[in-house]
């Protein structure tokens, strides 16, 4: 009798929590961050992209896998390639957001809740004179 050695899935087996579902939640992340810096709600990308808003957070979170064809209509929507959502998975680094990152998704969200543009042209003008000075 022979031993299998690895876990594949089959018909009556369910898939071994593994590095795919690392991918799911890495894609899901990276989403969620372009979907941030653009100043989209969910709901907004829900609509985008012809799914639901609970569908769309599922996708964020890493809980629903994508299809190839969803990817690209995201991908198109956030107007990024791809390859974005595979950013930072060839290096092994963790699927937690460091804090300088946490700070710039924050700083996005927050910039993107300002209504008055008088008051976002400010804050731009301000945050190019810190960041010529340094």
């Amino acid at each position: 009798m022979q031993h299998q050695t690895t876990m594949e899935a089959g018909p009556d087996r369910a898939p071994p929590a593994n590095r795919a579902n690392d991918i799911d939640r890495h894609v899901g992340t990276r989403i969620r961050e372009r979907r941030v810096m653009l100043g989209l709600s969910q709901q907004q990308m829900a609509d985008m992209i012809g799914v639901t808003y609970q569908q769309a957070h599922k996708y964020e979170r890493g809980i629903n896998r994508i299809s190839a064809g969803r990817l690209y209509e995201i991908a198109r929507v956030l107007n990024v390639p791809i390859t974005f959502f595979f950013d930072g998975l060839e290096g092994g680094e963790d699927d937690a957001m460091n804090p300088r990152q946490r700070m710039c998704l924050e700083l996005a969200r927050n910039f993107a809740a300002i209504s008055n543009q008088k008051h976002q042209e400010a804050l731009s003008q301000l945050a190019r004179a810190l960041a010529i000075q340094q």
